[in-house]
């Protein structure tokens, strides 16, 4: 493989990987699909690809939907609540604010409605902006099926919190008056946060002590209200995670937890989300990824 190819490789793998981990919600799952995309890139006669980039994709899609059909067991088999791994991009905020609103927490969560196939046609078509003709050819099925795909995905997901982008001064603002309230135990100002149905999802993992399920109501309240206590001694920085604003919280130098908010349009946080399980938090290292 000469240096063009490689640099063809390089230049589409931002663009890969966040296709990877959109359909897959695993960082480490997502690079593991782009790493065979690549080795499959090596082996193939390139001269005969007249678009090496609708090629890399192709590859990547049908890798992912793969992973994801042999994943479905242990996804069923996981202990507490499942959310994706958090994503610390280094990219700056993508000027289409789709591509970073299709990153979010709450974003990959209406995505698990949807079967393997329905995501990936989805995504290609509502994010990505591929046309039917493509992704048919991408999924190895006629157009017609392919628009039944994305029809069926649409009417499986709330399409408005999709289109719902939460302008990113509004989440640091969130962000650091969550941080305020909840570090001191003001609920009265914790409160005035949140809105009226309000929802706390922590993953572990099994792995460390927290909530068996998702909390909602008075007793997400009630758990914040208690925090402060849990996590003492950590430094809370706010930066880029998963499209948006969010915290990593770290205790002698390493990642701790990270949070995460959804916002409704009036404002108030709709969903708290809490990564603590320790293997994800291992791969937080920060990622190029579109």
């Amino acid at each position: 493989m000469n240096s063009t190819d490689v640099r063809i490789f390089e230049e589409a793998r931002p663009l890969l990987l966040g296709l990877a981990y959109r359909i897959l919600g695993s960082r480490a799952d997502a690079e593991d699909a782009v790493q065979d995309c690549f080795l499959k890139w090596r082996e193939v006669d390139r001269s005969e690809l007249r678009t090496p980039a609708a090629w890399l994709s192709s590859v990547c899609t049908r890798r992912c939907l793969d992973i994801q059909r042999a994943a479905y067991r242990a996804r069923v088999d996981y202990v507490g609540p499942w959310l994706p791994e958090p994503i610390h991009s280094t990219t700056p905020p993508a000027v289409d604010g789709k591509l970073a609103a299709s990153l979010t927490t709450a974003f990959l969560l209406l995505l698990e409605r949807l079967t393997p196939k329905e995501r990936a046609a989805y995504l290609l078509y509502e994010i990505f902006d591929r046309s039917y003709a493509e992704i048919a050819a991408m999924l190895e099925m006629d157009e017609a099926a392919c628009r039944k795909l994305v029809s069926r995905a649409r009417q499986n997901i709330n399409h408005d919190k999709v289109r719902h982008v939460t302008p990113r001064e509004t989440q640091e603002r969130l962000l650091q008056a969550f941080q305020t309230a909840v570090m001191n135990g003001f609920t009265a100002q914790l409160a005035a946060l949140l809105s009226s149905d309000i929802r706390l999802t922590t993953d572990t993992g099994g792995k460390t002590v927290a909530a068996t399920g998702v909390l909602e109501g008075e007793d997400v309240l009630r758990a914040l209200g208690r925090a402060h206590v849990w996590w003492e001694g950590c430094n809370w920085r706010i930066t880029d995670m998963n499209g948006g604003r969010g915290a990593i919280l770290t205790k002698n130098g390493q990642p701790a937890l990270t949070i995460s908010l959804a916002c409704n349009e009036a404002g108030l946080v709709s969903d708290v989300f809490i990564m603590l399980n320790p293997d994800k938090l291992a791969r937080l290292e920060p990622v190029n990824i579109h």
